[in-house]
């Protein structure tokens, strides 16, 4: 039998609390009771397993390797991240450097990304909501990236 791989899905609504720590929602925490990555993300932070950290990680050395990615790229992917435990609550800590990359404050968006969690600004969660819907459309109607029925 293979080992089943999570998926992280969903919209939940939470906030940070004074020590800019986010309570994971209850449907993540087990997935990562034993650790996960923070990290700064297109305009918003990244909480990644460790098995795809590692792997986002290693096809980033690799792009390095063969001169696709800039080795700053690279530096700049693994001085950010920051390993986390959460804690008996579910609570995880938000570094302060990203949060500010992400404009979090006190009231954030937590959403699943499939195989990652993303924490969103809310208004810039409603700025990349705007045109998801369209675009999910645009891919089942040409057929990329969902299977048709």
């Amino acid at each position: 039998m293979t080992a089943q791989r999570t998926l992280f899905v969903g919209v939940h609504e939470h906030t940070l609390d004074g020590k800019g720590r986010l309570i994971l929602p209850s449907g993540f925490r087990s997935q990562l009771a034993s650790g996960a990555y923070v990290t700064a993300l297109d305009s918003c932070v990244g909480i990644l397993p460790v098995d795809e950290f590692a792997g986002t990680a290693e096809r980033l050395r690799a792009q390095v390797g063969t001169e696709e990615v800039d080795i700053n790229a690279l530096r700049s992917f693994a001085a950010q991240a920051d390993f986390v435990v959460p804690d008996g609550q579910g609570r995880m800590r938000i570094l302060p450097h990203l949060r500010a990359a992400a404009r979090l404050e006190r009231k954030v968006i937590v959403t699943g990304m499939i195989r990652r969690i993303e924490i969103w600004n809310p208004g810039r969660w409603a700025e990349v909501q705007a045109v998801g819907p369209e675009r999910l459309a645009d891919a089942i109607t040409h057929g990329r990236g969902i299977a048709s029925a």
